[in-house]
Formats: C-alpha cells, structure tokens, sequence
C-alpha cells in the first residue's frame, strides 16, 4: 500500500511541473523528426514497417528521458534532507525504493505508449497507408518497456548513491550512453578482440534489435529483468546504508 502511494505521490509530482510535458513534447518532437526525415525517413523505406522508430527511440529514452526523470529521484531528497522525513514515516526502505521506481517509470511508459500514435495514424486512420505485421510492432515495444524498465533501474541506483542531480544525470548518461551507443557500435571491434559476442549481449541495442524483428528471445528478456533487479537491490542497500553510519 504504501508502495502504491509513493508511486502515486512521484508521477503526479512530475505532471505539477513543466518537466513531464517537456519530455513528452521534446522527445516526440525529435523521433518524429528522426522517424519522417532522417536519412529520407520512412518514405524512403518503402515498406510498412516501423523498423527506424525502435531503432532510434532507444537513443531518446536512454540518453535524454530517461537521465532526466531520475536524476531527482533520491538525489533531490538527499540534498533537500526530504529523504530523513519520508523514512522516518511507517514505510521501509524497500517500499520507497520500488515506489520511487515505478513513479519513474510510469512517466517513461507512458512516453512510450504516446508513440502508439504513429501506427495508428499511419496504418490504421486517417492516412491508411498499408498493411502492417503488427507482430514486429508489439515486440517492438515489449522490448521498449523492458529496456525503459532497466534502464529506469539504473537511474535510480546512480541517484541513491549521489546528492547532487547533475551528477546522477551524468553518471547515468554516460552508463546508458555505454549500454547503447558504445557496446553497440563496439560490437566489430570487439569481435575482432575475441570478445565480440560478450560485448553484443550487453548491448541493449543488439537485444532491441531482436524485438523489433518480432523475436522474442529469453534471454533478451532475462537481460534486461536481471539488470533492473540487480539495479534495485544495490539501489535498497545504498539507501539502507545510512543505518549502518
């Protein structure tokens, strides 16, 4: 019950200021861009298919939403000396951890979902543009929420550990920027290392790959359950530390 209500008491608290509707507006505003009119866009494929929307949308989840929605989670009470008061309330420290989580994460799944509006309005009404595997599409964005569900994860253990929000948004940036961006393009050189295959199974955009090609592969699921697990667990004993000071 509690662990509802500190999740309740997180996502309103980003609708009461600007900051969940920049997100929303800035990050819809760039894939549609990325989406339509990168590199000829979607008119240029010539097929239905939203292969370009996962591929770039985990680019904007992990590197731009993603830092910006947890960089405060505990950070900010740390700093605000909030964090003492809302401990010392009847609620353990588990149950402020998992709320924290998934107010987060609430707001980034519901960016996610407000992609919907690309299939539908291209492949359902008003443009109609063609027939569609709808298969690829809903793993596709299986995949989205269990990367979001990870990476959300993350977040959240680099604020518990910090008090500053700049640096929980650096730290987590450059983590996410790794797990995306350097494991994936990494994936040649460290073939050639002879560590090729361990560098592409850490990469969340060789496992989001898989998904949106209508694959659902265990052990991408397995991947990114275990790392938003293991994030929470260390994120509960960075918090339940203090006891131990």
């Amino acid at each position: 019950m509690h662990t509802l209500y500190i999740a309740q008491r997180e996502l309103k608290s980003y609708f009461t200021s600007p900051l969940a509707y920049v997100v929303i507006c800035l990050t819809q505003l760039l894939l549609g861009v990325l989406f339509f009119l990168y590199r000829g866009g979607f008119w240029q494929v010539d097929r239905a298919t939203l292969d370009r929307l996962f591929e770039y949308a985990p680019y904007g989840l992990c590197l731009l939403v993603i830092p910006v929605i947890t960089m405060r989670l505990i950070a900010e009470e740390k700093s605000t000396g909030t964090l003492e008061m809302l401990i010392t309330l009847p609620v353990n420290d588990w149950e402020v951890v998992l709320g924290k989580y998934l107010g987060a994460l609430g707001l980034v799944l519901i960016l996610v979902l407000s992609t919907v509006v690309y299939p539908v309005a291209m492949f359902i009404w008003p443009w109609k543009l063609g027939a569609i595997d709808w298969g690829p599409v809903k793993a596709g964005y299986l995949g989205l929420g269990l990367m979001s569900a990870a990476g959300t994860a993350i977040g959240l253990l680099i604020s518990s550990v910090t008090r500053s929000q700049v640096i929980a948004f650096f730290v987590t940036f450059a983590t996410l920027f790794t797990l995306v961006v350097l494991l994936g393009v990494g994936g040649e050189f460290a073939a050639k290392a002879g560590v090729g295959t361990v560098v592409t199974f850490l990469s969340f955009q060789s496992h989001m790959t898989n998904f949106a090609r209508g694959l659902i592969d265990t052990r991408s699921v397995v991947y990114f359950l275990s790392i938003t697990v293991f994030s929470l667990m260390i994120a509960f004993r960075a918090l339940e530390s203090r006891k131990w000071k």
